[in-house]
């Protein structure tokens, strides 16, 4: 599905705080990084929710980012122009990068398909929205879900939704829907039980901090790693907090490189690079000159390196051994050497 692996996506979310310039500096400071794709959300305020200021629409949890604010009012400043989407994914493709973005609503669908996208992200809070589900699978194009919070019978039904549409290449994402999210929460392990589960590949949204677990995730198998990304965090922005500045960024793409390229295959015996250093494993030398006919002891043999003798595994059979030739100190001790 993806010409890289893992493929890397930085998320712009509402990081550029509606400053057009600092979106397109965003990107091109993503494409320095190193990433693969750049994301966008699709919604306004008025497709996210209503504007009504008390109760629920509120956010009350006291160790959210946003505590305090009023939903319509903190969707209204993190959402991304729609008459943005087009100009900055130009601009991405321009740079080498894959562009695409995660639709709210299927207004945001039918926009996203007048530009046509080459793929869609349903975000973890979106992924019980089967209408929404629907409308992205019937536009035939590959599908990133992220799974955060999901049972496994809301997956089922959510993989069973596209499946029953088409044969959407589908990719699902581990995901902690907490911001910023703890390590310890990460729980990469359900990777591979969610692969094996749903028989797609599977991927890592992540909202902690630093690298560690993407990384992690990588050598795990993840196929598709998402990070928010965020010019320079003490200048703000609403999930700057969780969002990492360039240079992480491109210190993360570096390591999961490596983490990928370490996975190699299943192989024993050494590698090619390393059948050239088995000369110097130790094998069974002669430790001094002795004339045919000499009865071998400790006293005549080490077991030292390079390899160019009998292997050690051969002691026990030498000793006692009759030598059928004069031998010199330093020789390596082979079978045509013992009568």
């Amino acid at each position: 599905m993806f010409e890289s692996s893992p493929f890397i996506i930085a998320e712009l979310s509402g990081n550029h705080d509606q400053d057009f310039e600092l979106a397109k500096a965003m990107i091109h400071a993503a494409a320095e990084a190193g990433v693969d794709a750049i994301k966008l959300q699709t919604y306004t305020a008025d497709t996210m929710t209503l504007d009504v200021r008390e109760g629920e629409f509120m956010v009350s949890e006291s160790d959210s980012l946003w505590k305090g604010n009023n939903l319509y009012d903190l969707y209204a400043k993190a959402s991304t122009p729609w008459e943005w989407h087009q100009p900055l994914f130009e601009l991405a493709e321009s740079l080498g990068l894959v562009a695409f973005s995660s639709p709210f609503d299927l207004t945001a669908v039918a926009f996203l398909e007048t530009l046509n996208v080459p793929l869609y992200k349903i975000a973890s809070f979106e992924m019980t929205d089967i209408p929404l589900i629907e409308a992205v699978a019937k536009t035939g194009k590959p599908i990133i879900m992220s799974t955060g919070m999901a049972t496994k019978e809301e997956i089922d039904d959510a993989v069973a939704t596209i499946r029953a549409i088409g044969d959407n290449p589908l990719t699902l994402l581990k995901c902690t829907s907490t911001y910023p999210a703890k390590i310890a929460d990460s729980n990469l392990l359900t990777m591979a039980d969610l692969a094996a589960h749903t028989g797609c590949p599977v991927g890592l949204s992540d909202h902690t901090k630093g690298l560690g677990v993407a990384v992690a995730a990588t050598a795990l198998g993840a196929n598709v790693i998402e990070k928010h990304f965020v010019l320079d965090r003490q200048a703000g922005g609403v999930d700057a907090e969780f969002s990492m500045e360039p240079a992480e960024m491109k210190a993360m793409v570096e390591a999961c490189r490596d983490a990928h390229a370490s996975l190699g295959k299943v192989i024993y015996g050494g590698s090619d690079a390393e059948q050239a250093a088995k000369k110097y494993r130790r094998s069974i030398y002669l430790t001094k000159d002795l004339p045919a006919g000499t009865e071998l002891t400790e006293n005549h043999l080490q077991i030292i390196r390079p390899a160019f003798g009998l292997a050690p595994k051969h002691w026990p059979k030498v000793l006692g051994k009759t030598l059928s030739v004069d031998v010199k100190k330093g020789q390596p001790l082979a079978w045509d050497l013992l009568a």
